[in-house]
């Protein structure tokens, strides 16, 4: 019959796509199977769950000098002014009610502890699905959680001197904020893959992480300014938490995507011989070939 013929037809060209364009098809297939807008989305909705109660830990514990360095680094992510800008000053710095601010603090800490480690695990479990490997154990994931963390928030609190190329300007700024999210994304899969990935394989899902990182934080200072401030005109405090958390599911979908993409080309033909990685089969063993446990 000819609706036979025609899948016949089908068969044989996707058994010779498969066959001449190895990348494309175990591309398509990961991407589709992975859910991978619904790893994004838990991974926002866990990054504004963590970064909300430690504003105000942070806010009511840290140094003043600490205080504006953060400050001027989230103007310089999100280019803030006028209302929201005004916003965070209130935050972080208008609560003249020591007692208020303190008690805030210590919700707002006790709150981060027991959300922080969602987050962390939430990246965990986007790497791990991009390399296709099982969970590793909470004993040796555990203290990577904490670690994870801490630096993520070093590197956001000095988002601002790096932006500027440190009194250089922008021309140096985006290169070194390039180079700063490749480090971090590259140190990211490898902490909290526990070590099962050598570096070199993770160094695609790096730069496209970076890439994509680097992109959304330049175009935000273009967007966010107008759309948070016209939010907060219209819906009030309620407008800025849909407008960032909008944002972070669109970094959150790209820093997905960027990280199976680039675990995907490192395990695939012609990537894998230079890099000295193959693919992971489903089910298969823990470790690619060429890592190794820390």
């Amino acid at each position: 019959m000819a609706w036979k013929a025609r899948l016949e037809r089908l068969e044989r060209l996707r058994a010779e796509a498969e066959r001449r364009f190895p990348v494309i098809t175990e591309l398509t297939s990961r991407l589709l199977s992975a859910n991978l807008l619904d790893a994004a989305t838990r991974l926002a909705a866990q990054a504004f769950l963590a970064a909300v109660p430690l504003l105000f830990a942070f806010a009511a514990f840290a140094p003043e000098g600490m205080r504006e360095q953060l400050q001027d680094s989230l103007r310089a992510v999100f280019g803030l002014n006028g209302g929201s800008s005004q916003q965070l000053d209130q935050v972080l710095n208008e609560s003249t009610d020591p007692e208020s601010r303190e008690t805030s603090g210590i919700i707002g800490l006790v709150i981060t502890l027991v959300s922080a480690t969602s987050f962390s695990r939430a990246m965990e479990r986007v790497c791990e699905r991009a390399w296709g490997l099982p969970r590793a154990g909470t004993r040796i994931a555990a203290w990577r959680w904490v670690v994870w963390l801490l630096v993520l928030v070093l590197v956001l609190l000095f988002q601002a001197p790096v932006r500027d190329g440190f009194g250089v300007g922008l021309w140096l700024g985006t290169p070194l904020l390039f180079l700063v999210a490749a480090s971090l994304w590259l140190w990211t899969q490898r902490l909290l893959l526990a070590g099962r990935v050598p570096w070199i394989a993770l160094l695609p899902g790096a730069l496209l992480a970076s890439a994509a990182s680097t992109a959304l934080s330049l175009t935000a200072r273009i967007y966010m300014p107008q759309a948070l401030n016209r939010s907060l005109r219209e819906y009030g405090s309620l407008g800025l938490v849909l407008v960032l958390l909008s944002w972070l599911i669109v970094l959150s979908a790209a820093i997905t995507f960027a990280v199976t993409i680039g675990a995907v080309l490192a395990q695939e033909p012609p990537l894998n011989r230079w890099l000295g990685t193959e693919r992971i089969e489903k089910g298969g063993p823990e470790q690619v070939k060429g890592g190794r446990a820390d």
